[in-house]
């Protein structure tokens, strides 16, 4: 009967010295939205060891180009509909192909489809795309996008920036650009903790998106 109490008390001990993962800390801590500091500091972080300081002072964007933040309490369709009440107005005015009013960016295809599906009151009659790479060839996208006018594209960053490569997307219509901040998948990570996809919008925000917002034709918002 001595073999099995030591084999329990060494289970115990196995126990004891398991690290606490990130997910442990974040599975207790209450979640705090996101804000526009967070992206400037992410930015800077990105940046800092590859970057001067006047480069680094230039990335800095203007509070002005910064929509209100999701405090949490918002659904998609209702965080939309407050960063831009004037959309049916917009939304009609835009007749410009191979371009979009709103772009949402989020971490995964899957994600992508339940952003879509969780809009539905406040897309209306919107034509919106799916800027993914799951299971459609990029060619097909930009076909699409030269076909038929598109008010709203949900996707990721990497397709997103295919796009615009390879001349299919041109974001100087674009008018907002909205981050899926807050959400957090199995792991608990948000977007911006996954390094390639963090990676993948840091590459993405240099293809236009700075300039954008520092003429202020483009605003951001954090969801």
């Amino acid at each position: 009967m001595i073999q099995p109490k030591e084999t329990k008390e060494g289970a115990t001990k196995t126990r004891r010295r398991r690290k606490k993962k990130i997910t442990d800390v974040l599975a207790k801590s209450e979640p705090k939205p996101g804000t526009p500091e967070d992206l400037q500091k992410l930015m800077k972080d990105y940046y800092s060891t590859n970057r001067s300081v006047i480069e680094l002072e230039e990335l800095n964007l203007p509070d002005s180009c910064f929509l209100k933040a999701n405090d949490l309490t918002h659904s998609l369709s209702s965080y939309l509909k407050e960063i831009c009440p004037k959309w049916v107005k917009l939304r009609k005015n835009h007749n410009e192909k191979k371009s979009v009013l709103m772009l949402i960016i989020c971490s995964s295809a899957v994600r992508a489809l339940e952003l879509i599906r969780s809009m539905t009151a406040f897309r209306g009659d919107s034509k919106v795309m799916k800027l993914f790479a799951k299971h459609i060839k990029v060619q097909e996208q930009v076909k699409l996008l030269e076909k038929r006018v598109v008010h709203l594209g949900v996707g990721t960053p990497g397709r997103i920036k295919e796009l615009i490569k390879q001349g299919g997307l041109n974001l100087n219509p674009l008018k907002f650009l909205v981050f899926d901040w807050n959400w957090r998948d199995q792991k608990l990570r948000r977007m911006m903790d996954i390094p390639e996809i963090r990676k993948e919008v840091f590459e993405l925000l240099e293809m236009g998106v700075l300039s954008l917002c520092k003429s202020e034709s483009l605003k951001l918002g954090l969801f």
